[in-house]
């Protein structure tokens, strides 16, 4: 029997913008990134998903972001360490002082700064900084192979490879810019096919048709899909399909 994670980002309306689809996505999920407020989301947003997420025995995530909302904090900025680990606790206070400190499982860097802290040691650092000063007990989930996961196993930080079930992966283990074509899986078959075999084999074909290594602690479907909850729904039924069992992020790193 194998086992996995399976997560989305969600709770990214604010105001009067609406994005995603919480209520019916998040019965089907086992983890929740909820978004702190700087990318997406605010204190009325993060409050009504992470009710959805307890009424639900989903884990809570805190998602935090660039303050950049204009780019749904998907734009590289020039920023130093210390500010990501600003913006990083910020956002976990946030999210903490509204569900309990206690209540968040894990954190997931989001967008532009999950993918610039990806390669960059002086920004996994400070987000692995961040997390420990906040609570050490927490997970940080990050792509698989990347330097936030060596920066969380140097510092003794738990710590969730995850995939995506809807993005392109480079040769090198990371992923397709959005800005680039074919940087989005929307065909929902080849999508779980390509988890599937993340999943059960820990491999999967990169964007230029080499076959590369990866880790599977997590599956993550983005929120701001049309498709997401068709995603979700699909890849369910192939872990039932396939000997897969979904559980929370704490038995899937076991």
């Amino acid at each position: 029997m194998f086992k996995v994670d399976l997560n989305c980002d969600l709770g990214e309306s604010f105001g009067n913008y609406r994005i995603g689809d919480d209520e019916n996505v998040i019965p089907l999920i086992s983890s929740a990134n909820i978004a702190c407020g700087f990318h997406a989301g605010d204190h009325a947003m993060m409050e009504a998903t992470a009710r959805l997420c307890i009424d639900n025995n989903v884990d809570i995530g805190a998602h935090p972001g660039y303050p950049d909302k204009e780019n749904f904090g998907r734009t590289n900025l020039d920023v130093t360490p210390e500010q990501v680990y600003d913006y990083t606790l910020t956002q976990l206070k946030a999210l903490g002082d509204i569900v309990g400190k206690d209540k968040i499982v894990h954190i997931k860097p989001h967008g532009a700064m999950y993918n610039q802290a990806a390669k960059s040691k002086e920004l996994s650092d400070a987000i692995v900084a961040a997390i420990t000063d906040y609570n050490k007990n927490l997970i940080l989930m990050a792509l698989s192979g990347s330097q936030m996961i060596k920066s969380a196993r140097e510092k003794g930080l738990k710590y969730a490879s995850e995939v995506f079930a809807d993005r392109a992966y480079e040769a090198d283990g990371s992923l397709r810019a959005r800005s680039l074509e074919n940087s989005m899986i929307t065909d929902e078959d080849l999508a779980v096919e390509r988890v599937i075999k993340m999943v059960k084999t820990g491999k999967v074909v990169a964007y230029t048709g080499e076959e590369i290594d990866i880790e599977a602690h997590s599956v993550c479907v983005h929120g701001d899909s049309e498709k997401a909850f068709t995603f979700v729904k699909k890849l369910n039924e192939a872990f039932s399909q396939n000997d897969i069992k979904t559980v929370g992020l704490i038995e899937a790193i076991k």
